[in-house]
């Protein structure tokens, strides 16, 4: 029992982690951004990486090693629709990433002159999107938490 309300914890811990940063990422991510930031905005992403493995890691532990056990996700299609919501996510996650990157090389050079503004509204629909479909994630969870989905 004990476990089973550590686990569930661990997972909400990251599961609010991964949405900070994420959220983190859209206020920064934003018209008026500054080559200085870009750094910050390089080390968030890594943090929201690093929360987003956390949460797989917990959630599958919960799965597996959970009180419910593994035939009450496994048979559950909400169960596959959370995974894949969380898959599509992390697809989408690639490209920011790969501008972070981008940037971060590049800043030096810049001075303390905003990013172009045309990258920077490119980036930030791809964060928002990851927000919006991350927000959909807990929906699933608490559908079927309830018993949907059987």
């Amino acid at each position: 029992m004990l476990q089973d309300a550590l686990l569930a914890y661990a997972h909400f811990f990251a599961i609010l982690a991964t949405a900070t940063t994420l959220a983190l990422e859209a206020v920064l991510c934003r018209p008026g951004l500054r080559w200085p930031q870009v750094g910050l905005l390089g080390r968030i992403d890594l943090f929201y990486f690093g929360a987003a493995i956390l949460a797989l890691a917990s959630g599958l532990a919960r799965v597996f090693w959970g009180l419910k056990g593994a035939p009450f996700y496994l048979q559950n299609p909400l169960f596959y629709v959370k995974i894949g919501l969380f898959v599509i996510v992390a697809l989408v996650s690639i490209a920011p990433t790969i501008q972070f990157i981008r940037w971060m090389r590049q800043a030096e050079s810049h001075g303390d002159k905003p990013v172009p503004l045309a990258e920077v509204g490119r980036t930030r629909r791809f964060v928002l999107s990851e927000l919006a479909l991350l927000a959909l994630i807990p929906l699933a969870a608490v559908l079927m938490a309830r018993g949907f989905g059987y």
